[in-house]
């Protein structure tokens, strides 16, 4: 289900892409976290024009004037811009209202008679709703910004021209807010970007409305994805340890782990240019080549993470996860993701020790169109 079948970590080697070209797969923890702090290999480098190759990620992902796509000064430049707003003193802040939001959402779904969907319920309305209010964003825009996620993340079964119109609008959505908080600005990220911005001065447009509608999908999509995939893992494989979730501390451990070990997707991970000759791992990279960065079996490496413990939800990870990447590109979301996760399991085992889901196939749905991998319904009782 979770568990993705990997081939086992080893040196740097070449390995087929699915849209024909050739990466070099790194898939050692040490080799993962030089590949991601070295200069050489770099984001922006797909898509430089001397290469045809360069959309070899599609939807949003594939747009260079993403936040994502940036690299050296340019990409320092950009995510000071909102970098500070995600701090972990910043994050604790939130802290309060985002308890509040969980505890609400799960006493809704404790009201309802009979079994009630996990998905819509709690692991899409929760971050939605947090991402929502961070942004300043009314409640009409659930619908539409889930909408947009799937084309941002599309696994290319989308058409060129749902992809075209539906990004287009999305991006005027991302426009229009600019301008709208440049008007009238108040105490939303948004309003923080265009403040930012100013006093960075000489960012273009295009890459502020990247950064916005970056923050809308990805503000939500992983930690659905994520928190989706969890729940399932923890009432079928482990339901026996579901009562310890209602401890804080349990809690706190367990999101840890799940982040580091539940996978997001099945894709080959995360794509860089190399930019000039570079040996990594004991292999000469040559400038120009593509390199893979396998976070999943990275964090599988049985020299870092001992196979012994890789099913201990509750103890400490010993060493830094690579769930939310490394280096100048690590996930600025990474502390909200880790108080949603750790609040929402707390909480959840708390108010319905008795959990489970609904028995046979039926209660379980997948999504399909994107590049997450996560369940759509997920039913259950409590």
């Amino acid at each position: 289900m979770h568990r993705i079948p990997r081939e086992p970590c080893a040196a740097p080697y070449l390995v087929p892409l699915p849209e024909g070209a050739s990466a070099w797969r790194v898939s050692r923890y040490a080799d993962v976290r030089e590949l991601l702090g070295d200069t050489n290999f770099t984001r922006a480098g797909l898509y430089a024009d001397e290469y045809q190759d360069r959309s070899a990620e599609g939807g949003i992902i594939g747009d260079r004037d993403l936040l994502f796509n940036q690299d050296g000064p340019e990409h320092l430049r950009l995510r000071r811009t909102v970098g500070r707003a995600f701090t972990p003193r910043a994050v604790a802040r939130w802290e309060p209202w985002i308890t509040t939001t969980v505890e609400e959402l799960i006493e809704g779904l404790a009201r309802r008679d009979g079994p009630f969907d996990l998905i819509p319920g709690l692991a899409r309305a929760l971050p939605v709703t947090v991402i929502t209010r961070l942004l300043g964003l009314e409640g009409d825009a659930w619908e539409r910004i889930g909408h947009w996620s799937d084309l941002a993340f599309t696994d290319g079964s989308h058409s060129q021209a749902e992809l075209t119109s539906g990004l287009s609008e999305f991006a005027q959505f991302g426009g229009e807010l600019l301008a709208l908080r440049r008007k009238n600005p108040g105490e939303d990220l948004v309003s923080g970007i265009v403040t930012a911005a100013d006093a960075e001065g000489d960012i273009p447009e295009a890459q502020l409305v990247r950064l916005v509608c970056g923050m809308v999908v990805g503000g939500h999509d992983s930690t659905m994805t994520t928190l989706g995939n969890v729940l399932l893992y923890l009432l079928t494989e482990r339901r026996a340890d579901w009562p310890r979730l209602a401890d804080p501390a349990a809690a706190g451990l367990a999101a840890d782990r799940l982040l580091h070990t539940v996978a997001l997707g099945e894709g080959p991970g995360s794509l860089r240019r190399c930019h000039a000759d570079t040996e990594l791992g004991g292999v000469r990279i040559p400038a120009g080549a593509l390199v893979v960065a396998d976070y999943v079996a990275a964090n599988r490496d049985p020299e870092v993470f001992p196979p012994a413990d890789a099913d201990d939800l509750f103890s400490e990870l010993p060493a830094p996860t690579l769930a939310f990447g490394g280096g100048p590109h690590y996930c600025m979301g990474a502390w909200l993701a880790r108080l949603e996760l750790r609040t929402a399991l707390h909480r959840l085992a708390t108010r319905l020790p008795g959990l489970r889901l609904v028995p046979g196939d039926g209660g379980v749905e997948w999504r399909l169109g994107t590049r997450s991998r996560g369940p759509k319904r997920l039913m259950a009782v409590g």
